[in-house]
């Protein structure tokens, strides 16, 4: 995690990490205000801290009440060596906890993360450097050896030198990237969390066999989720992109609706047309993107190969990140090698899908199969080892797809976990499929898996495979782990041959979803010279509903950001409507404005905790529409999970409320005691939020220019970097393309 230090009066510092400000002192013993604890203050309390961290995760696992646990720790200094210290933390429990739990609780604290780097003792390195952005990748710990050469199965060039080509492309880029955690909780299965340093909300997850592998996964989908956008899908991308040259690509082409808001004609295909709109619902409004908001510009789409006859089609943006999530896109070394990634994901969730709604039951792969691969079977011996049964399954459907499946069954919690993973190999889909299943979880983490049912429904309802495609944290009927399968196990073979073997894998692909009758798009990037391609496939790899187009469409948020945003600037009437829209639009009371409009608050903020609820709440406030807000005061009070002091000044507030509703009440008779109760400070929000003084508490004021919103402005920050990059390389192709036609 990178850590920025700013140098404030006097002896006080800041530190700024992710969302969060630390501020630092010295006591006034040493020349400081004392105004803050002091940096050596804040190790001391890491430790205790992060003991206290893990006792609670033990005690919330095991349902064990922590309000008369009681945790301290004092540091004992060595009076010859004040480097020399004991840190001495004392558990206090409760009679009724079972002697098992006593002693689980001690263990829980030997795994505390700091008190484990302090005593494997961290290297320090101190140097000068001429640019703090400068060195981009000095965060990525591991560097393999560049002599080396480790091939693995799907990859063109070794690991080594896939690893330093795309952590150099992300250099060049500008872009810092650090890795905040490693995973290996079981043999031969590794995971890591990379991000932005500067923008941590671009993080993309790895995983392998080996340390190397997984920072090549975790690379691999950075690069393919900055070629394809994903880190920004949704957000507001800012007034100046907007109306740049390009939004999202150079190659991108902008379409007006047509007379009565029809989809204009140069957008899809006939063949898109009948899955994409069914019953001729579809409007042209449906189809303007949100990273612009540009209404009047047009309709951005981006040009897709059809795999059948090399013509090219535009698919609008909007209809991309609606329907397809980051399904089916990949990076890799060579086009072939990312088209087989593209295509194995691709199959592996819709075939998941087939798996888990038609609630098939599969067949287990025989145990003479599974010892062909002895590091597969050491990482499930480990899982077995700490009482997780393991169900190794043939997910191919009678050997028509590449397709594995590796379950989990939690017997302390009744929960399961059906991961699946895909690759013409036999070998490495069921690899993905295990480390796919310890993918950034500890076995804590085990510990939230949902329960197995027989009620179909459950498990049919939509949302349940998004929540699989998110997590793999859906629901899984119990008919699933029928002893009877619908299928024969096949030990299929899907896989090329030679040095060309990712070439016929992606062939042999492809010509599986022709036979299927699909039609593949394929769109490639690679002029910023890392090899990314997005594929889709209509009718079969969308993530989300066909219907969500038109019934829950991501860029109904052009209806309310410009409002939001403005909200302090608002006159009644625009409150009004504003308010209107917020009713009337179908959207979930709970859900949160950040997401409804596409902006990346701090979500340490009131703004980042506000809800459609609550804002409601607020504009009726500002109305003097009491009876309104009261009565969201109450939903708010009883639904809504937000911080101890937002909920304090609603009760502050619903006091006041009750009062001023009530008409035999007078509010001068309760004042002095409501401030005793709730503080000055809060009563004077809450009095003031119902005599108008105080508008919309806790919202700071902001705009379509985005004052004060740090963390989206670090998002957009990320991907001007990108933006540039495309530019440029834009700018050499033509200028190279002039060059050729004058020659």
């Amino acid at each position: 995690m990178e850590i920025k230090v700013n140098f404030l009066d006097k002896l006080r510092l800041e530190a700024r990490f992710d969302d969060f400000t630390v501020i630092a002192d010295q006591p006034i013993r040493y020349k400081g205000d004392g105004s803050a604890p002091g940096p050596f203050d804040y190790f001391l309390a890491s430790s205790a801290l992060c003991a206290a961290y893990f006792v609670k995760l033990y005690c919330n696992t095991r349902n064990i009440p922590t309000e008369n646990i009681r945790l301290s720790q004092n540091n004992i200094v060595d009076p010859e060596n004040r480097y020399a210290q004991i840190f001495k933390i004392q558990v206090e429990l409760p009679a009724d906890i079972s002697d098992k739990d006593r002693q689980g609780i001690l263990r829980s604290i030997e795994r505390c993360t700091v008190k484990k780097v302090v005593q494997e003792g961290p290297q320090f390195v101190i140097e000068e450097v001429a640019n703090l952005d400068a060195d981009a990748q000095a965060l990525l710990t591991l560097s393999p050896d560049a002599e080396a050469r480790t091939y693995i199965p799907g990859k063109d060039l070794p690991l080594e030198q896939t690893i330093a080509n795309m952590s150099g492309k992300l250099a060049s880029w500008g872009i810092k990237i650090e890795i905040a955690s490693w995973r290996n909780i079981v043999p031969n299965v590794w995971s890591l969390h990379i991000r932005d340093a500067h923008s941590p909300m671009c993080f993309t997850n790895g995983k392998g066999a080996t340390k190397e592998s997984a920072l090549a996964s975790a690379l691999g989908e950075y690069i393919e989720r900055l070629n394809c956008n994903h880190f920004y899908a949704g957000a507001f991308w800012g007034e100046d992109i907007a109306r740049a040259d390009f939004v999202h690509y150079p190659s991108e082409r902008w379409f007006k609706p047509g007379r009565k808001d029809a989809v204009p004609g140069g957008i899809l295909d006939d063949y898109t047309r009948g899955i994409y709109d069914p019953d001729g619902e579809l409007r042209g409004s449906h189809l303007f993107d949100t990273n612009s908001g540009n209404v009047e510009r047009g309709i951005v789409s981006l040009p897709y190969v059809r795999h059948s006859d090399g013509e090219t089609v535009y698919f609008p943006v909007s209809l991309i990140e609606n329907l397809y999530a980051s399904n089916g896109m990949s990076a890799g070394n060579t086009l072939a090698e990312a088209q087989v990634q593209c295509l194995s994901e691709i199959f592996e969730r819709a075939v998941k899908r087939e798996i888990l709604e038609g609630e098939l039951a599969l067949p287990d792969v025989p145990q003479e199969v599974l010892a062909k691969y002895p590091g597969i079977l050491a990482g499930i011996a480990g899982l077995e080892e700490q009482g997780f049964p393991v169900l190794v399954k043939d997910a191919s459907l009678g050997g028509q797809y590449p397709v594995m499946c590796v379950t989990l069954m939690n017997p302390r919690t009744g929960g399961v976990f059906a991961s699946f993973g895909a690759h013409p190999s036999f070998e490495v889909a069921l690899e993905r499929s295990l480390t796919e299943l310890l993918q950034g979880r500890s076995f804590e983490g085990l510990n939230d898996l949902p329960q197995p049912t027989f009620a179909s429904e459950a498990v049919t309802e939509p949302y349940n495979f998004v929540e699989h495609f998110i997590d793999s944290s859906g629901v899984v009927s119990w008919r699933f782990f029928s002893a009877k399968s619908d299928y024969d196990f096949v030990e299929w073979d899907f896989s090329g041959e030679g040095k060309d073997s990712n070439v016929q894998e992606a062939a042999t692909l492809l010509g599986i979803l022709a036979d299927m009758g699909k039609e593949v798009y394929t769109a490639v990037y690679d002029e910023l010279g890392a090899v990314a391609c997005r594929i889709l496939v209509p009718g079969y790899s969308e993530i989300y509903p066909v219907e969500d187009l038109i019934w829950d469409n991501t860029n109904k948020a052009l209806l309310f950001r410009e409002d939001i945003l403005n909200l302090h600037r608002l006159d009644d009437d625009a409150l009004e409507a504003l308010l209107e829209r917020l009713e009337n639009n179908e959207l979930d009371e709970y859900s949160d404005i950040a997401s409804l409009i596409g902006i990346e608050f701090d979500e340490n903020t009131d703004w980042g905790q506000l809800t459609v609820l609550e804002l409601r709440l607020l504009i009726n406030l500002a109305l003097n529409e009491f009876e309104a807000a009261h009565d969201l005061v109450g939903a708010f009070l009883q639904y809504n999970d937000n911080s101890l002091e937002r909920k304090l000044f609603y009760q502050a507030l619903n006091v006041v409320l009750e009062v001023v509703l009530d008409d035999e009440l007078e509010l001068s008779d309760y004042v002095a005691n409501f401030r005793r109760m709730y503080g000055d400070a809060r009563m004077d929000a809450a009095l003031g939020s119902v005599d108008g003084s105080v508008r919309f508490f806790g919202l700071t004021p902001t705009s379509m220019k985005l004052e004060g919103l740090d963390r989206h402005h670090r998002l957009i920050d990320s991907y001007k970097k990108l933006h540039k990059a495309r530019a440029a390389a834009a700018a050499a192709s033509s200028a190279a393309g002039a060059v050729s036609m004058r020659a």
